[in-house]
């Protein structure tokens, strides 16, 4: 590919992009809607790729499911976000985004799914009321010390926090999550 056919390239998917933005937002209830049928969506995904996901999930403190759209041209790009994260004692969801830096040559669009399972009611809450911020690339190393139960499929980004990450060609071995944060969407709450 020449330098005028990246720039073309470029221009193309910057219309793309501000087109989206640029269509009328649905309501509030309509948005929230729409993410709960996702995360749904997500998780019957996670369990047809990892049945025991299953488990872990409903034995959990609470989970966070989101989906992403990242696009990357040429040194730059980056990706944004929503999910929900949802207290399993009180049924409570939080309604959140995220958003995604990434640096480096490339050219592609991305998208994936991931799900947070939170051991811990403590790590749930920093989680939805602090943020999180991913600054590293981890792989797969999913055996939990606290309980000694090994997480298949999972990673584990802090203690008692996995993520299962999943694209459209199922279960990813490894997470890329660096240069991510998360964050409550306060227009959704």
């Amino acid at each position: 590919m020449n330098i005028s056919s990246m720039i073309r390239a470029l221009g193309l998917a910057t219309l793309l992009v501000l087109s989206g933005i640029a269509t009328a937002a649905p309501d509030a209830e309509t948005q929230r809607h729409e993410i709960r049928l996702a995360s749904k969506a997500v998780l019957a995904n996670l369990y047809k790729a990892q049945p025991a996901a299953k488990k872990v999930v409903e034995s959990a403190a609470g989970y966070a499911v989101f989906s992403n759209f990242g696009l990357k041209i040429l040194f730059a790009g980056g990706g944004t976000g929503h999910g929900i994260a949802v207290a399993k004692d009180t049924k409570k969801e939080t309604f959140m985004k995220m958003v995604e830096v990434q640096a480096g040559l490339g050219m592609g669009i991305k998208k994936f799914k991931a799900v947070f399972v939170f051991q811990r009611k403590e790590a749930l809450e920093a989680f939805i009321n602090s943020g999180w911020e991913a600054t590293a690339q981890t792989t797969l190393a999913a055996v939990d010390g606290d309980k000694g139960m090994a997480l298949q499929g999972a990673i584990s980004v802090s203690p008692g926090v996995w993520v299962y990450q999943i694209t459209d060609q199922g279960l990813v071995l490894d997470a890329t999550l660096k240069g991510t944060k998360y964050y409550k969407n306060d227009e959704l709450n």
